[in-house]
């Protein structure tokens, strides 16, 4: 299985339009995301990502094809040593382990390349495939947040995993 983790180029535009205007993604995501996810979403998206220096959002690349996104949220302040993560998958391709390929190599960009001693991610309560990937790559539930999201006009839990640099 072929999977890499690259910038966002112009190129992908299509198929971040192709992948990423599905419910199913928006509802494990947030609601910044733009739903329906349309063309012009897409080169808003990439258009800013030449500014970011370093880079911290990637395309998930899956035999060639660009099939999902993965981010890292650098924090600030007295919390400027942890990092939160974020990515979303194309549906056709859940189920096949490329998310924990794509969350261990991100975890492992993240660690070699800032000053970091913790990642961690959010996750609905009701995504248990996004927990085990992330359980496969060493993350631990730190806390249940007991109905702290709010998601298509549904409170629930909120499930935080993490991960310390050793």
């Amino acid at each position: 299985m072929s999977i890499i983790l690259k910038k966002w180029e112009l190129n992908d535009i299509p198929s971040l339009v192709k992948y990423l205007n599905n419910i199913n993604i928006w509802n494990n995501v947030r609601d910044r995301m733009p739903s329906p996810y349309t063309q012009k979403d897409a080169e808003e998206f990439i258009g800013k990502q030449e500014f970011i220096d370093p880079d911290v959002n990637f395309a998930i690349v899956y035999n060639e094809e660009v099939i999902g996104g993965i981010s890292i949220l650098l924090k600030e302040d007295v919390s400027r040593i942890g990092a939160e993560i974020g990515y979303w998958l194309a549906e056709p391709f859940w189920g096949k382990g490329i998310t924990t390929v794509a969350i261990g190599q991100l975890t492992d960009y993240a660690f070699k390349n800032f000053a970091i001693a913790r990642l961690y991610a959010e996750v609905y309560q009701h995504n248990i495939a996004s927990m085990r990937a992330l359980e496969k790559n060493g993350f631990y539930l730190e806390s249940i947040r007991t109905k702290a999201v709010i998601k298509n006009n549904v409170v629930m839990n909120d499930h935080v995993y993490i991960k310390l640099k050793l």
